[in-house]
């Protein structure tokens, strides 16, 4: 091998397109996907749809057209933009926004992927915290509940921390192997709650929802609306917000963007209503009813959950499945902050990624408000989707040069940052003021964010 060919075969591509003899057929993202998103947070988003009080139909059907629509968003804008630009995300934002701006887009990134991790962190505890006889953090705990449940936390964000720190390598070969086994946990656990709701039809089954509840205390009523906008952008950050971009640039066609069908139908419907189920068979036990006759909300804790289920299996998938969720999504945290600074060693900064998961996992809020803070991650990091799509697709029809920090010249796109703030800033205060729900607003964000920054480089040029 020549000393090209070496350097072609060792390349991430990180300031390049990727070369064409390293692009992947469809098989390496089905994989991917499923593995990825049959994971920690599937145990929390599943029971805390039941505390919204959805009905059958908004939940069963809900969920199939939701998960539709974020499929046909990585198909068609994500990994259309992926397979003709081959450049990560970090690069081509680079070429828009400048260097300076998109330090600090990495820093909102980094920061949000840190509280992500925490969460994980959280869902992992409640199951190791399960031969201990931890008491659980109930739903509207914001603060640690408890000493036990601060040492566990710790244990278990020093240990993702440290796996983390080991490298993509090794965080991708601990995901890859477990993921089957967190896939089979989930669908065993599923089966099991059926058997123990006494389910014997598909009436039984539409039965445990009916046309739904009041949401238990401090939740928000989810209608058949608020499933199908919420399941569509809980991934908004990856698909219209094109932090996919770096995994689909190795595809050979945007076709392989259907792959993202195994991790909606696998992770996001089958693994969130088998957690749902757990939670339905929780909330008809004795403890559940007295949280319940009281006017409180029950406790949300998967691993109690899944050990009721199918015992230390259960424990065992949960205690995986938030830790090979929190790994990726520290070591992602960890290459946001190296970018704002660069002399740290990769190692380095997903450890200081790391003490900042734990120190959120510490805090129950987190995972307990899961739902919430998803629409936020999405709400935040969406809009700069719409700003690549603006510049690779609509400037260039008004006659303006796409990649515009770098033929201009500039490190910071003032006219990114005002469409970004502008845009972000009007729909968060929407949402504040009329209370509306914030996943109801990434779209309109995203649109907003792309004609205000339309019109700024058409009109306003020489000002921005």
């Amino acid at each position: 091998m020549s000393e090209q060919e070496d350097a072609i075969e060792n390349n991430e591509f990180e300031r390049e397109p990727v070369h064409q003899s390293h692009l992947k057929n469809w098989k390496s993202f089905l994989g991917m996907y499923a593995g990825e998103h049959a994971a920690g947070t599937e145990f929390m988003i599943g029971p805390l749809f039941l505390t919204t009080g959805v009905s059958a139909f908004d939940l069963i059907v809900g969920l199939l057209l939701g998960n539709l629509l974020a499929i046909v968003s990585w198909r068609y804008l994500t990994a259309e933009i992926a397979v003709r630009q081959r450049l990560t995300l970090y690069y081509q934002l680079e070429k828009i926004c400048g260097k300076n701006l998109v330090l600090v887009y990495n820093v909102a990134n980094g920061v949000l992927f840190c509280f992500l991790a925490g969460s994980m962190i959280t869902v992992s505890a409640t199951a190791v915290g399960v031969p201990f006889d931890m008491e659980m953090p109930r739903l509207t705990d914001t603060l640690p509940n408890s000493t036990t449940w601060v040492v566990i936390v710790l244990v278990v964000g020093a240990v993702t921390a440290f796996v983390a720190a080991r490298g993509y390598s090794t965080v991708a070969k601990a995901a890859n192997w477990m993921s089957p086994f967190i896939v089979l946990g989930f669908l065993w656990a599923g089966i099991v709650a059926l058997q123990q709701l006494g389910i014997k039809s598909f009436e039984d089954f539409w039965a445990i929802w009916e046309e739904g509840s009041d949401p238990f205390p401090g939740q928000t009523k989810f209608t058949f609306w608020h499933v199908v906008i919420w399941s569509w952008f809980c991934n908004g950050a990856m698909h219209i917000g094109m932090s996919d971009l770096s995994v689909f640039r190795f595809a050979k066609s945007a076709s392989s963007g259907w792959t993202t069908a195994a991790g909606m139908y696998v992770g996001h419907y089958m693994a969130w209503i088998a957690a749902a189920l757990m939670y339905a068979v929780y909330l008809k036990s004795p403890e559940a009813q007295i949280f319940l006759a009281g006017g409180e909300a029950p406790t949300v804790a998967p691993g109690p959950m899944a050990y009721n289920a199918i015992g230390i299996f259960g424990i065992l998938a949960v205690i995986l499945a938030g830790w090979t969720t929190a790994n990726p999504t520290i070591y992602r945290a960890g290459l946001a902050f190296q970018s704002i600074f660069p002399k740290f060693s990769t190692s380095s900064v997903t450890i200081i990624a790391g003490v900042l998961a734990t120190i959120a996992g510490l805090f129950p809020a987190f995972a307990m408000k899961l739902l919430g803070f998803v629409a936020l991650y999405g709400f935040i990091l969406a809009p700069m989707g719409a700003i690549i799509v603006t510049e690779l697709y609509v400037l260039p029809k008004a006659g303006v040069a796409p990649n515009s920090a770098e033929t201009r010249g500039i490190s910071f796109n003032w006219a990114v940052m005002a469409a970004w703030a502008l845009s972000v800033g009007s729909f968060y205060l929407l949402s504040i003021l009329e209370g509306i729900f914030l996943s109801f607003l990434i779209l309109p964000a995203w649109v907003v964010c792309g004609v205000i920054y339309y019109v700024l480089r058409t009109k306003f040029n020489r000002l921005t």
